[in-house]
């Protein structure tokens, strides 16, 4: 059965005086699946603009944002009301060549999963070859339990902390501090397991946890509250599998997938501009909220 659910995403910016407001682009609106369904989607904006839809090279729903008059504030608030269906596990799935790792992707495969099984950041001096080759107990190592060792290895072995900096740690840094955001575990699980030969790419979304409703008990998960982000895998047979190294998931009905592509930069849930003076920006805040409806 599914599970319906509200996603409201607000961001707030603040200026000292008004400024003009250059063009906007939001990643917020997802897709209808078969696992995820929109029942509607209403945007907001203050000051008033005028946006325009498109899909991107992936296939994401895009909003590109016109403002014309000068603003000290913008807000941009998206509400989303969808059903999020159970997950079902990919075992039974799994073409029986893919079952064990290494394996070799067919031709087409390998052909249309192209830049998304290779590594996009330098390894020069091998950490990160080190430190994924250390999941790899032999040839002929289940498949998907290598690629829940080294989804678990991130929730495990570093340590979840948000930070204001914008951007994505590189792999490399995120295995010298031990620490970082959801982006960064994302990506780090990313270009580790694209090391290893599967295709792999990034996902932005919203996680559901049901231990911030009103009446639920239980452990909360790390990521809920913001925007939040995990990798899909290309699995032969089972397509393409979801794992969240934040909180140790693997393809949760919690995920709620908005974007898809190759590297971070690429899914930033809101970016834009202004023309003002040095100064003039105040801040930013940014409140989600992902609560379920009740019958």
């Amino acid at each position: 059965m599914a599970k319906r659910l509200i996603v409201r995403h607000v961001t707030r910016y603040s200026y000292a005086k008004p400024v003009t407001l250059g063009p906007h682009r939001l990643m917020i609106r997802p897709r209808d699946s078969h696992d995820l369904r929109l029942i509607d989607a209403t945007l907001t904006l203050s000051p008033p603009g005028e946006a325009r839809w498109l899909h991107d090279v992936f296939g994401n729903s895009v909003a590109l944002v016109e403002f014309h008059e000068p603003a000290d504030h913008l807000e941009i608030e998206s509400t989303l009301e969808l059903d999020r269906y159970p997950y079902v596990p990919p075992r039974l799935d799994i073409d029986p060549d893919a079952a064990t790792y290494p394996f070799i992707y067919s031709p087409e495969d390998r052909r249309d999963l192209g830049p998304l099984r290779e590594n996009h950041y330098a390894d020069r001096k091998g950490e990160l070859e080190a430190w994924v080759e250390g999941f790899v107990m032999a040839k002929g190592t289940d498949t998907l339990a290598l690629l829940a060792d080294i989804n678990q290895g991130i929730r495990d072995g570093f340590t979840y902390a948000s930070r204001d900096e914008e951007g994505t740690q590189t792999p490399q840094e995120t295995l010298l501090a031990g620490s970082g955001t959801c982006r960064d575990f994302a990506l780090l699980f990313i270009e580790a397991v694209r090391h290893l030969g599967f295709g792999a790419r990034f996902v932005s979304g919203y996680l559901y946890d049901p231990a911030l409703d009103a009446s639920a008990d239980g452990e909360a998960v790390q990521g809920a509250g913001a925007t939040h982000a995990w990798a899909e895998v290309y699995v032969p047979g089972a397509g393409w599998v979801e794992y969240d190294p934040t909180n140790g998931l693997i393809g949760s009905e919690a995920l709620i997938r908005v974007a898809v592509t190759r590297d971070p930069f690429q899914a930033v849930p809101v970016s834009g501009s202004f023309t003002g003076d040095t100064g003039d920006y105040l801040g930013m805040t940014v409140e989600v909220s992902v609560t379920a409806v009740t019958a």
